[in-house]
C-alpha cells in the first residue's frame, strides 16, 4: 500500500485516477485549492487536502508532501493568464519536485503533454506558448533530479470511455481519453520499469500494462 499525494486532485484525470489506486489498496490524498471540491474528491475515494500550491514555497511544500510515498503532479493553470501559467505549470511544479527531494519522497510522476520539450515548436506569439514553455521547463527540471521520476506525455485529452489501450510509437499527437491517462498513471506507479522514462502516447491498440513495460 502506498500513500499517494495527487496535486491537482479535482482535475478530471485525478478524479478518475483516485478510484483506480484506492481499488488496489493505496491511500490517496488529493490536493485541492477550493474547499467546495472536497465532496467530489471524497466520492472518488481520496482524502481532500486543501492548499493553494501556487502560493507555497519549498518549505511549505515539503511539509505538504512529507509522509507520502508518491507525488503525482496533475495540476495546471487551466489556460489562465500567461503569468499564472508560468506560476503554476513551471514554478510551483519545480518547487514541488524540490520539496519531494527534500522530504525524501522519491517517486514522482508528472503529467505533461505530447509535444513537451525544448523543441516544442510553438511560436512565442501563440497563446499556447506559455504552457508549452512552462511544461517543457518543468519536465527538464524533473529529469535532471535524482528522484524516481516518470514523465507522462498524453496527446489531446477527451472525455471518451476508457479503452485500456494506447500507442506509444506515434510521431504525431492524436487523442486519448482522460480515463486511459488515469490508467497509465496507475500502471506507471505499479511498474518500476517506468522510472527515468518519458512516455508519450495516443490512444491505440496495445494494452496499457503491456505498453508501459516496453522499453
Amino acid at each position: 500500500m502506498s500513500r499517494v499525494l495527487v496535486i491537482g486532485g479535482h482535475g478530471k484525470v485525478a478524479l478518475l485516477l483516485a478510484p483506480l489506486l484506492v481499488a488496489r489498496g493505496d491511500q490517496v490524498f488529493a490536493v485541492i485549492r477550493n474547499p467546495d471540491h472536497a465532496d467530489d474528491v471524497r466520492a472518488a475515494g481520496a482524502e481532500p487536502v486543501v492548499s493553494d500550491i501556487e502560493t507555497l514555497d519549498v518549505d511549505a511544500l515539503t511539509d505538504l508532501v512529507s509522509g507520502h510515498d508518491v507525488v503525482v503532479w496533475s495540476a495546471g493553470a487551466g489556460g489562465g493568464s500567461r503569468e499564472r501559467t508560468y506560476a503554476v505549470d513551471r514554478d510551483a511544479a519545480i518547487r514541488s519536485m524540490d520539496a519531494a527531494a527534500e522530504a525524501g519522497v522519491n517517486r514522482y510522476v508528472m503529467v505533461s503533454y505530447f509535444g513537451a520539450g525544448p523543441d516544442h515548436g510553438v511560436p512565442e506569439d501563440n497563446s499556447f506558448f506559455a504552457y508549452a514553455d512552462a511544461k517543457s521547463a518543468a519536465d527538464a527540471h524533473l529529469s535532471a533530479t535524482d528522484l524516481e521520476w516518470t514523465i507522462l506525455q498524453p496527446s489531446a485529452l477527451t472525455l471518451d470511455p476508457p479503452t485500456g489501450r494506447i500507442d506509444m510509437h506515434a510521431d504525431e499527437s492524436g487523442s486519448v481519453s482522460r480515463a486511459d491517462v488515469a490508467a497509465v498513471i496507475a500502471a506507471a506507479l505499479a511498474d518500476a520499469s517506468t522510472v527515468g522514462r518519458s512516455i508519450r502516447f495516443n490512444s491505440g491498440d496495445v494494452t496499457i500494462g503491456e505498453a508501459v513495460t516496453a522499453n
